[in-house]
């Protein structure tokens, strides 16, 4: 495997405390990551080798071949990682309702039977909405253990009054939501002003309570991949429960090299810690192949325990229909005419 430097671990194997580590905990929803101090000499002796990252990613989709069965297991696990979502500016709450619908049945029956899943509960990772539709989100899903995800802090540009942004994340918190996914303000990766984005994702995780948080970097427009890493230790510092690319407003989103980057400072962030971290790409993930490539990643750079829905999510609007599309090829033969015209 191509290796590259993202991050310097100070912890070694004599460290007591990387025992425990090396135990993962039980399949669930994680104790929130409490952060650290800031450490700006970590921050700054990160080093990103950028060559050798992006031939580690070209080869995730060819090094490894996953077939017939074991490809209808990683996709039926792809759709339980699924924050499945709707950003769009003529949402309404009747568009919401189905939505969780969707969510709480993401598969049709008939498949489920033929893949012998019939009595096994399949659902989403979450539903993510605007604040505008979490309390209808909330109704919709009630009893069904399917959280609830808002974007917030002026999502996508983030550049809201502060005293705005803390208010937005309480009130979703208010509304039942209980993951905040904020977005930082780039300017303070793009100038280095790591304390303030420190002190920005500290306040927002604060105002979060008991929710979890997902920091969303929009790495589409930080300027490197040192950047990237850098500005995911940062985040995680200051109590991040969860990294995540982007917005899906950028002009790129995720990407393999991006999400390298970032299993890679969520390693160092844990082997110097302790601390469980998640991870969310998110924006221009559509193709089911597409999400065994990321899951193919996040077993190979982080362990099989970053492949459940506490410590990964793919943020996710048509991913579903394709992943459908895949398993009933898989159980009949043959696309339906409405998968074939693209029109379920």
């Amino acid at each position: 495997m191509t290796t590259s430097t993202t991050t310097t671990s100070r912890t070694g194997r004599g460290d007591p405390a990387y025992v425990a580590r090396d135990v993962p905990p039980p399949v669930g929803r994680l104790p929130r990551n409490p952060g650290i101090p800031l450490d700006l000499g970590w921050v700054r002796e990160v080093r990103v080798n950028r060559s050798a990252v992006e031939r580690r990613a070209a080869t995730i989709g060819t090094r490894r071949s996953v077939k017939q069965a074991w490809q209808a297991g990683w996709l039926l696990r792809a759709i339980t990682l699924m924050d499945l979502t709707t950003l769009s500016g003529d949402d309404t709450a009747g568009r919401v309702r189905r939505l969780c619908a969707k969510a709480r049945h993401p598969v049709r029956p008939d498949l489920l039977r033929a893949l012998g899943m019939a009595d096994v509960p399949l659902t989403v990772g979450a539903v993510c909405v605007y604040h505008t539709f979490v309390g209808t989100a909330v109704e919709a899903l009630a009893g069904s253990g399917i959280p609830v995800a808002a974007v917030s802090t002026g999502f996508p540009a983030g550049l809201s009054p502060m005293r705005t942004r803390l208010m937005e994340i309480e009130d979703s918190v208010a509304d039942g939501a209980e993951e905040i996914d904020i977005v930082i303000t780039r300017a303070h990766v793009l100038t280095g002003n790591w304390q303030a984005l420190y002190d920005e994702v500290q306040a927002f995780r604060a105002a979060c309570g008991q929710a979890h948080l997902k920091a969303i970097l929009a790495t589409g427009e930080l300027a490197t991949l040192r950047d990237v890493s850098r500005a995911s230790l940062v985040a995680m510092m200051a109590g991040a429960d969860f990294v995540k690319t982007s917005t899906g407003k950028e002009p790129v989103n995720a990407t393999l090299p991006v999400g390298i980057t970032m299993a890679r400072a969520i390693r160092a962030y844990h082997e110097r810690t302790g601390h469980w971290v998640g991870f969310k790409p998110a924006g221009g993930i559509r193709k089911a192949k597409e999400s065994l490539d990321w899951l193919a990643m996040m077993k190979e750079e982080l362990g099989d325990r970053w492949t459940h829905p506490d410590l990964f999510r793919f943020g996710a609007s048509g991913l579903l229909t394709d992943i459908e599309r895949q398993l009933e090829h898989h159980v009949t033969g043959r696309y339906s005419a409405a998968h074939r015209h693209g029109m379920a």
